[in-house]
């Protein structure tokens, strides 16, 4: 297990960076020093972009073939370092070591195997009557990934990139950047070519406003909070580059009258709080008829109680500690706001949970009853492991409710027969709704509406983010 990187993975070979700056991880489960790594400068951030744009011409130009093995050889190096990676993930951010195996490490390699596939099969040329339209890469891609899904956030935007012919400049959150440090060395064992992925470590106001800002980045994908992502449109405007956004959420899963509330209720409990609440698309606002709040209510407290809290390496453990120390600090905050703004704390609190370690980043799972719509609770995205119960009469006021907030990621609908739950879905304004517990699908398109973010990721639509259309008119015979 490494414990420091000292240089950065620029134009196919590892370099010093310009600057002498460290960044330090800390392990989430006890405080203690984990790692470090290097803080990139703009210097660093001009010679990553450089290399990126040299290699540009040729990898645009690459057969889509080409490309798709290249894809699908970076995921068997992923597959044959998923333990080390998964245990990189959890001493980094604090996943249980399960999840990290299932869903940390897995996802990703499945995202790397989807976009292999779709790399050979995407028609990047068609005939339009006496037309020929192309579809080409957008070109230097700036990927700014946050640390709450740390590889597999990096995996929706490197492998479409690369599938798309874009060569991509990576800066991962420097709370978890480990794993982005292994997946360069599986790049280079896999041939990728010099220049065509690069990766810098560093701070968002120094390396990441560098990418932003650079007049020879052609797109930012980024991740991350909605004040960060308002920042990087205003500094890429500049340059009038494009920029996908997928930012907050603060989804509703609503469970109508006629659903198995035995089933549904804890479903959305687990929804929300898995990875520790830490999850853009996480159902935190359970929302529930107001005839049957008792019920609901006491089988969100049974279900959340049943999630054991503790250290993540254990196999045991299901919610392990919140990522950063200053995270922690904040969703104490909230709940604290929770409580004095009137809503009933019906289990965990601001209390430091019992059997954890003391310097260890752990909130316990929380349980918030009678929250009303407007609270600060039911209108914020908290990305920690709190679920606010708030009630409805009928199926407008639960709708309304549900639209109500600034984002419009994701939500879920529980009821009677899958029919009754799509007719609601599609009423709600967010970019993806679970139908009954219907699981995630990597093949189609994830983002949101509003807040939450612009473009799309996976799948077909998350492959043509990063493509141009190019329309040649050939003469009428």
């Amino acid at each position: 297990m490494p414990e420091s990187r000292d240089a950065f993975y620029i134009d196919g070979r590892w370099q010093r960076p310009h600057g002498s700056g460290r960044i330090d991880v800390f392990s989430p489960a006890d405080g203690s020093r984990f790692m470090s790594v290097p803080e990139g400068l703009a210097e660093d951030v001009d010679a990553a972009v450089g290399a990126a744009r040299r290699a540009f011409d040729d990898w645009s130009r690459t057969a889509p073939t080409e490309r798709a093995a290249l894809i699908q050889r970076i995921r068997t190096g992923l597959k044959a370092r998923r333990e080390e990676l998964a245990t990189l993930i959890t001493r980094q951010m604090g996943a249980p070591i399960g999840f990290s195996r299932s869903v940390q490490t897995g996802a990703p390699i499945a995202v790397f195997g989807a976009f292999a596939r779709l790399a050979g099969q995407f028609a990047f040329e068609t005939r339009l009557g006496h037309s020929k339209i192309v579809r080409e890469p957008v070109g230097v891609v700036a990927a700014i990934t946050p640390w709450n899904y740390p590889l597999n956030q990096i995996a929706t935007k490197v492998a479409a990139a690369l599938a798309a012919g874009c060569t991509v400049v990576l800066k991962p959150s420097e709370v978890a950047p480990a794993d982005a440090f292994v997946l360069a060395e599986i790049m280079h064992e896999a041939g990728v070519p010099p220049g065509v992925f690069n990766l810098v470590t560093g701070v968002g106001p120094v390396a990441g406003e560098a990418l932003a800002r650079h007049s020879q980045v052609d797109m930012v994908s980024f991740t991350g909070s909605v004040r960060a992502g308002r920042r990087v449109s205003e500094l890429a405007a500049a340059t009038i580059k494009r920029v996908a956004l997928e930012l907050g959420g603060k989804s509703a899963g609503i469970v109508l009258d006629g659903a198995d509330f035995a089933t549904a209720i804890p479903q959305v409990v687990r929804a929300c709080m898995a990875n520790s609440g830490q999850t853009c698309s996480a159902l935190t606002r359970l929302l529930v008829p107001e005839s049957r709040y008792a019920e609901a209510a006491e089988r969100a407290v049974d279900a959340a109680r049943a999630l054991r809290l503790g250290d993540p390496m254990d196999e045991a453990t299901r919610l392990g500690p919140l990522a950063y120390k200053a995270h922690q600090a904040r969703v104490l905050d909230y709940i604290r706001t929770g409580i004095a703004e009137g809503a009933e704390c019906l289990l965990g609190g601001a209390q430091p949970p019992d059997d954890t370690h003391p310097e260890g980043y752990f909130v316990a799972p929380t349980v918030f009853g009678r929250v009303a719509p407007a609270a600060t609770i039911a209108q914020e995205e908290i990305f920690g492991p709190v679920l606010t119960v708030l009630t409805f009469r009928d199926t407008d006021e639960a709708v309304a409710i549900a639209n109500d907030s600034p984002y419009g990621l994701a939500g879920g609908v529980w009821a009677e027969d899958d029919a009754s739950a799509e007719a609601v879905a599609r009423r709600l304004r967010t970019g993806q709704v679970g139908i009954n517990n219907g699981p995630f699908n990597i093949d189609a398109p994830f983002g949101g509406y509003k807040h939450s973010g612009n473009g799309r990721e996976l799948g077909q639509p998350g492959l043509e983010e990063f493509l141009e259309y190019k329309a040649m008119q050939f003469p009428l015979r």
